[in-house]
């Protein structure tokens, strides 16, 4: 089964209707799709072909998209990078993905400098070749490719396909309702599924996207409560810093403004009582990499009354929790449906990501007598940092690659304004001082995940089998 082409069509169909503005800044489907075909045509020109595996390392701005779009329209695969990562992760994703191409917009490229990264501003000069773009697009086709750790410490490529990101629209729209006059404020990473996804429905729905290059508490508020956008994804950290905005001005939601969705974690129900109180609708989510955004979502009409539930599945999708027969008993959350990731890339491709059909999470959670969904941890031992995901084994093992440590194990740490952040306990070989240590990690790993704590301790919690109790270390903290 094939797709119309989502950039065509959506010209075809609302074409004078607004698709992008920036700042001071908007543009039209039509014009979007006009500057999609003459990027392709440029990308051509650079030799990247259809089914071209090409990553990017961007920030959220409107170059990204045009080179995004041209992408689709040329057929590649795209592998988004993070630009918050060290230049040693880039090195590793970009190794393990065998991208064909690397492209890095030129405020960046320092990170990727040893890839001979093709720079924007060299696409943006580049002659367009003559380009003719598919009519139809494969529901089969790898669209997106994002990275993602796991349990092992080796961040996995996930592949999200054209019919993952279709399903997925889909059922957020018959979830939430579309209207023509939507507008999805967008301060969440381009290169996260978050952020990628609300450019997908925008081309399926027709959909307008407000784009902030990074998150602005201040003016997210503002817009909210002045109805200039109806719908925006937030994490619960970046949730409670609009919340304050909007208490401290003194004001509540334009009727116009129809939700947040709250994803990365769950919600403190502290935060959905301050909005209601402000009357601003949250809609909790659930969802992951593999799974190419939300899998259930809170409906409006459910919200007050299953206020702490990530909702109930979205239409395509079904959730079950692993080994339990009765309502409110806690297991692994499995997933099953069109939007589950067909399979990962690299050192991870020969892992199956589903068993009988089912994804196994490794999330924790609860079906209520209702059917809704409570999830309990974000993976037991994930940190949730300012929406970033953050595992212990990662920055375990780059701890345990010094010389003078000789055990590591890290959890998270409660964190006013971050949420959490992680903290490290460690089993030296010999005295180092801690500062040395975390020099050591910066040069291997992104800001946010270097331990803001480190203690050194003459041994670890672990049990029988000596393996590492990372709950235990929570309660150290």
């Amino acid at each position: 089964m094939t797709y119309p082409n989502w950039l065509t069509q959506r010209s075809h169909l609302s074409g004078s209707r607004i698709a992008l503005s920036f700042q001071d800044q908007q543009w039209t489907f039509t014009e979007i799709n006009n500057l999609a075909l003459e990027y392709a045509g440029k990308l051509a020109g650079l030799g990247i072909q259809p089914d071209s595996r090409v990553a990017i390392l961007a920030k959220s701005n409107p170059d990204f998209i045009f080179i995004m779009y041209g992408c689709l329209h040329l057929g590649c695969e795209m592998v988004m990078l993070n630009e918050r990562l060290a230049p040693a992760e880039l090195a590793y994703q970009i190794d393990d993905s065998a991208a064909d191409f690397v492209m890095a917009d030129d405020l960046l490229k320092e990170k990727v400098g040893e890839r001979n990264p093709i720079l924007f501003s060299r696409i943006k000069d580049e002659r367009a070749s003559d380009f003719t773009p598919a009519t139809e697009w494969e529901q089969s086709r790898t669209i997106s490719i994002m990275y993602t750790s796991g349990t092992t410490g080796h961040p996995k490529g996930v592949r999200q396909t054209a019919e993952n990101h279709f399903s997925s629209a889909v059922s957020s729209a018959l979830n939430i309702g579309v209207a023509p006059e939507d507008v999805w404020l967008c301060s969440v990473p381009l290169f996260h599924i978050s952020g990628f996804s609300i450019l997908m429905r925008s081309l399926i729905y027709g959909m307008g996207v407000r784009l902030y290059e990074k998150f602005d508490a201040e003016h997210t508020a503002r817009e909210i409560c002045e109805g200039s956008v109806t719908h925006v994804s937030l994490v619960g950290v970046m949730l409670e810093r609009v919340l304050s905005n909007v208490e401290e001005a003194g004001m509540k939601a334009s009727p116009r403004f129809k939700a947040i969705l709250a994803g990365g974690g769950p919600v403190p129900v502290a935060y959905m009582k301050r909005a209601d109180k402000l009357e601003i609708p949250v809609l909790q989510t659930y969802g992951m990499t593999e799974t190419s955004s939300q899998t259930t979502t809170l409906q409006p009409a459910d919200a007050e009354r299953k206020i702490g539930s990530s909702g109930k599945p979205l239409f395509l999708y079904q959730v079950k929790i692993e080994g339990t027969e009765k309502a409110g008993e806690k297991g692994e959350i499995l997933i099953h449906g069109p939007q589950v990731t067909p399979g990962y890339i690299g050192r991870f491709s020969d892992r199956q990501v589903q068993e009988d059909g089912w994804l196994h999470t490794g999330d924790i959670g609860y079906l209520d007598n209702e059917g809704f969904l409570f999830v309990v941890d974000r993976r037991s031992d994930l940190i949730v940092s300012g929406g970033e995901n953050v595992y212990p084994a990662e920055i375990e093992k780059v701890l345990l690659g010094h010389p003078a440590v000789r055990e590591a194990g890290v959890c998270g740490a409660a964190h006013e304004k971050w949420g959490e952040v992680p903290v490290a306990f460690v089993v030296m070989n010999k005295p180092v001082e801690a500062e040395e240590l975390l020099t050591y990690c910066k040069q291997q790993i992104a800001s946010y995940k270097v331990p803001k704590q480190l203690t050194f301790v003459d041994s670890l919690p672990r049990n029988a089998s000596n393996k590492l109790l990372r709950r235990e270390l929570k309660a150290w903290t």
